[in-house]
């Protein structure tokens, strides 16, 4: 096979016809890569015809591919919503910061080398401050004893790894591993992405992705379908990322839990594969297992541009039968979307599901007193940041110019990926930007996770921002709560920034150019893929050696970034009796209330370190606090972590009471794993988000639910829990919580679960891999 560098610059093929000789038979790479991962839809399709034998149904396209990567089509049940389906999924994907964690669980496993492709990605740990070139070399020297292990780790187990400055992990996998009816599974909450071109893709916590390492069948509550019927075309200002604006707005940010959202209707075959992928990206701010688009021309168009033209060919001989929907096929719910009647959206603020059209947005803006001057607009990310994006945001750039404008607000542009950048930088796209005033960052996540170190404003500021992003919780980007921040399109980013007023509608609103003269904004305009081809721009993949026995893996141990891990106790096989509330959570609870992210991402590889994170986002239902708790045994209040730790060290179990859909956002596994080894046992909610639900039980937590939602308000924060029924747990089978309050009787209360026979064992073992290290000794 050609080296890498060789192989992406190999001549375009952009004809379907199957000038190769394709057949349906013949071995295809996955990607340009690698030589040992080959396309199996031969045997998918088996799959597919054993299951649909069974269920006597018409399937749709999602369900192909999930149940094309069945274990054991012949003998899996399968019922929506309710079965668990053991999957084997093509390949897995990490980004630096969960990578770190995951990598440290599988060489506790003790194995030779990963089972299934995978790839590390180093995008989430470069710091925004003045631009691209001077921030990566900042972060490159500043991690390098993390960069160093995950360089030596990824070319001693036999994965690829992706240097500092490639991108973002979610434009990499488009770019180069993507393809239709692949399944992959990513420990990043925005692998949907890569549905865009027809792929499955779903978000994991790091445990799961070491059961795939493993050559273990990965584990998935067989989802619902929700269908989105989209009709018609868009036009103007309307883009890609207004339709899932809208179903934001729709469906809330629990609405897609459980459910993978397939879209179809004629409207599909209307936009770009790009498009497509911003969509399938914001999918998991429905809370959706993972979103998906049909195989279609646009996809072929894209793979062709980024050479792998021979995977379109071959997609293209199983479109009929593997890679479209079954006609007759049904979704448990519809959700129908005009096109053309499809209007820009602006989402926030505090969070990406407050929907508001462009049309109605200064009457909402001014009744709720949002801040109006709009100080900083963002675009790029790994939900905007396509050739597409960039062509049509320098479209609206240049117009402006053209009438002696530039950027009211401050303004920056984040490249997904070296390719995008070095073609935007060639193409001319780059230097509209600069002349506009806005500040190119380094192609990383940068301020869409917080990783920005912003000077404009001070903490407590109440101010206005507008990004292109995809997620905007409460002190998600700055680390300031008073900080509003909305999700836009690219587009009407730029409009504002232009405008540096968030009343401001392009659609109607005029502006003055130079000379005081009043104009209207032309609608953007924008290509879909480079005329000239892309620009691979610097080399920065590393492939694993071919001999890796002398390869050693760097972790000094006395690092304060790098910790080996230690395995979790079993339990002890008793009741869990009196325990403490370490804290009851008041309202909203996300991943970034939970385990924070920005500056504490240089401790994700280190797990005594990041513990000192825990919960401190979240608020004390007591006393309307952030991290502010009560140690019941002594009245003093402290941190969450610190009380945590008091009660561990004194041999103390505690719980946490929590709200609806605990634990959404990112798919932040150290969210559970601190919990575990700040001494915690059960979390209990209303209830919770896919999957931090699953990365508690991952953990050896018990996740549970309360059966009548309403004690949840009866529940104090000094009462004392005991959960019974464990020596009889099993599936399906409520368990009891006994409620000691500090004065009065006590109460009990049911309790729901979600645990299967197998993660119950989990739970016994102390962990998920506690539980594979037991059955490989038993081999």
């Amino acid at each position: 096979m050609l080296s890498a560098r060789a192989a992406l610059r190999r001549p375009l093929n952009r004809g379907l016809a199957t000038v190769s000789g394709l057949t349906r038979d013949s071995k295809v790479h996955q990607n340009l890569l690698e030589d040992h991962s080959f396309i199996n839809y031969a045997n998918n399709l088996k799959n597919v015809d054993i299951v649909k034998k069974r269920l006597g149904r018409p399937l749709t396209y999602a369900e192909k591919i999930l149940y094309g990567h069945l274990d054991k089509p012949h003998e899996q049940e399968i019922e929506r919503g309710v079965s668990y389906l053991k999957l084997r999924p093509d390949r897995v994907a990490c980004q630096d910061a969960t990578a770190q964690m995951a990598i440290l669980q599988f060489m506790s496993a003790n194995l030779p080398e990963v089972a299934k492709p995978l790839t590390v990605h180093c995008d989430h740990l470069i710091q925004a401050q003045v631009g691209g070139e001077k921030d990566l070399a900042r972060a490159k020297s500043l991690n390098k004893e993390v960069y160093d292990f995950l360089a030596t780790a990824t070319a001693k187990y036999n994965m690829g790894f992706w240097k500092p400055g490639s991108g973002i992990i979610h434009q990499i996998v488009l770019e180069n591993y993507a393809f239709p009816g692949a399944l992959i599974i990513g420990t990043d909450s925005h692998t949907p992405n890569a549905g865009g071109l027809g792929q499955l893709a779903i978000g994991v916590g790091g445990a799961d992705a070491v059961d795939v390492m493993s050559d273990l069948a990965w584990e998935l509550k067989a989802p619902k379908i929700l269908g989105v019927k989209l009709t018609g075309r868009m036009s103007g200002w309307a883009s890609p990322k207004d339709i899932i604006l809208k179903l934001a707005g729709i469906t809330t940010v629990k609405g897609g839990t459980g459910k993978i959202v397939e879209y179809f209707g004629e409207g599909v075959d209307t936009f770009s594969a790009t498009g497509m992928g911003t969509i399938c990206n914001m999918g998991a701010e429905i809370g959706a297992t993972t979103s998906v688009f049909p195989f279609n021309k646009s996809m072929v168009e894209y793979l062709d541009a980024t050479r792998r033209g021979k995977i379109a060919e071959f997609a293209q001989l199983y479109k009929n039968d593997l890679l479209s929907a079954d006609e007759g096929s049904e979704y448990d719910e519809v959700i129908e979307i005009n096109l053309s009647d499809l209007e820009p959206y602006v989402n926030g603020p505090f969070t990406p599901d407050l929907a508001t059209p462009i049309s109605k947005m200064k009457e909402v803006a001014v009744e709720n007193k949002w801040p109006l001057e709009v100080k900083v607009g963002l675009i790029g990310s790994c939900t905007n940041s396509s050739y597409e994006d960039m062509t049509r945001a320098a479209s609206i750039v240049k117009d402006a110019a053209a009438h002696g404008l530039k950027a009211k607000s401050m303004f920056t542009v984040t490249p997904g990926s070296e390719q995008v950048r070095a073609t935007i930088a060639r193409d001319g796209q780059l230097e509209t930007f600069d002349e506009f005033g806005g500040v190119v960052l380094a192609n990383a996540c940068g301020p869409c996770i917080g990783q920005w170190d912003r000077q404009d404003i001070k903490k407590g500021d109440k101010n206005t921002i507008v990004s292109s992003f995809n997620r905007n919780f409460t002190s998600r980007n700055d680390g300031n709560p008073e900080t509003h921040s909305f999700v836009a399109s690219p587009d009407l980013v730029v409009a504002f920034a232009i405008a540096g007023d968030l009343r401001f509608n392009p659609l109607t609103d005029k502006l003055k150019d130079k000379d005081g003269n009043e104009f209207l904004l032309k609608p953007p305009t924008g290509i879909g893929l480079p005329p000239k081809g892309y620009d691979q721009g610097e080399n920065t993949y590393q492939a694993p050696p071919k001999d890796r026995h002398q390869v050693e893996v760097k972790i000094s141990p006395t690092s304060e970034r790098l910790q080996v891990l230690k395995p979790f106790p079993p339990w002890d096989g008793k009741d869990a009796k009196n325990m403490p509330i370490l804290i009851k959570a008041f309202g909203k609870t996300t991943t970034d209330h939970i385990s924070m992210a920005g500056p504490w991402l240089k401790y994700r590889g280190h797990l005594e370190n990041i513990s000192n994170n825990y919960m401190i986002g979240a608020i004390n239902a007591e006393n309307k606090k952030a991290n502010s708790v009560r140690n019941v045994y002594t009245g003093e209040y402290k941190g969450v972590p610190d009380t945590a730790r008091d009660y561990r060290d004194n041999g103390i179990k505690w719980v946490v009471i929590g709200d609806e859909n605990f634990g959404e956002g990112s798919s932040r596994e150290h969210a559970a794993l601190e919990p575990r080894f700040l001494g915690g046992f059960a979390i209990i909610t209303k209830s919770f988000a896919r999957i931090h639900e699953t990365n508690l039980k991952k953990q050896g937590l018990l996740p549970l639910n309360f059966k009548n939602t309403a004690d949840y308000n009866r529940i104090n924060p000094t009462d004392k829990i005991d959960i019974l029924g464990l020596t009889t747990f099993a599936p399906g089978k409520d368990l009891t919580m006994r409620v000691h309050p500090v004065e009065g009787k006590p109460w009990d209360a049911p309790l729901t679960h979600t645990f299967n026979a197998e993660q119950i064992e989990w739970f016994k073992a102390g962990s998920a891999l506690n539980k594979i290290k037991q059955d490989k000794a038993k081999k």
